[in-house]
């Protein structure tokens, strides 16, 4: 059913057309910003990678019923990040492409933080950081109680992990042998003020989660063969809650983005946004021809 079912196996071929699929979020992603004229650059880019994983491989969804009952869940916690899911959304089929130049703007659909109410399949309004894995665990119960076989997706930014909220549902989903919810963390180890081990460290990270009787995986972010192969192992994990610790790049795809902390919260001008955009479609170019 949908698009993870027309894209199986992960050949060469379909780990080019992947990279096609991210390069194409990423431009969404900044002719998004531009026309908004605010939003949040570094996260989003970073993970495109992870989002085309989701909505053209991963995820059990069909974007024509966004609403089908046995749709997997897929959260997300760190909603200032939210233009890259937007972008992923509109490649997959979920609404027009063209619709993504009315981020943040009135009346739009697609807010600086996701409102489940303007669209369908956002699954949850978030904007205060730490909610998104406590959400995530209610569902992922109450698929459990209902003997429903969906699993449940919850993006997680690095920093948030700061938040004490999100340790007590990595208590709770624990406590309840949650093995249908797995954590994605964004571990680009940035944000607003600068490094997150600078502003209140989080290492080692890993083992705070094998402590709290979580399976722990890693990955490349930013490699989408490698993301979907870690996502594959967590599945297969029973009687347990997953985390993947995906290690991203800040602003992944922009040269004079990428790794710098300052882009965290802020968008490109006019300028800075054709010069992506050229970066990106050298590099599109590139993907292609290493097809052949």
């Amino acid at each position: 059913m949908g698009i993870s079912e027309r894209m199986k196996d992960l050949s060469p071929g379909s780990i080019t057309s992947l990279k096609e699929h991210a390069n194409d979020v990423r431009k969404g992603i900044i002719r998004s910003l531009v026309a908004a004229g605010s939003g949040h650059s570094a996260g989003p880019l970073d993970m495109a990678d992870v989002f085309t994983a989701f909505y053209f491989h991963i995820l059990r969804q069909d974007p024509e019923r966004p609403l089908w009952e046995d749709r997997d869940r897929l959260l997300l916690s760190c909603g200032h990040i939210v233009p890259v899911r937007y972008s992923a959304m509109a490649y997959a089929g979920y609404f027009p492409v063209e619709e993504l130049l009315t981020l943040r703007k009135f009346g739009s659909r697609l807010q600086g933080h996701p409102e489940r109410i303007r669209m369908p399949a956002l699954e949850t309004t978030s904007g205060p950081l730490g909610e998104g894995l406590a959400q995530g665990t209610g569902l992922a119960l109450a698929a459990k109680m209902d003997g429903k076989d969906w699993r449940v997706y919850v993006v997680t930014s690095d920093a948030e992990h700061q938040c004490g909220l999100h340790w007590e549902a990595v208590m709770t989903a624990a406590k309840f042998k949650l093995d249908n919810l797995t954590c994605v963390v964004d571990r680009n180890f940035i944000q607003i003020d600068g490094s997150t081990e600078d502003v209140m460290p989080l290492e080692p990270l890993n083992d705070k989660y094998r402590a709290f009787n979580w399976e722990t995986l890693e990955c490349d972010g930013n490699d989408i063969g490698d993301f979907i192969a870690t996502v594959d192992r967590a599945k297969r994990i029973r009687g347990r809650p997953q985390v993947i610790i995906a290690h991203t790049l800040p602003g992944k795809g922009v040269s004079f983005m990428e790794g710098d902390y300052r882009w965290h919260g802020k968008p490109p001008n006019k300028e800075q946004g054709d010069e992506a955009l050229r970066e990106l479609d050298a590099q599109r170019e590139r993907i292609v021809a290493n097809r052949g």
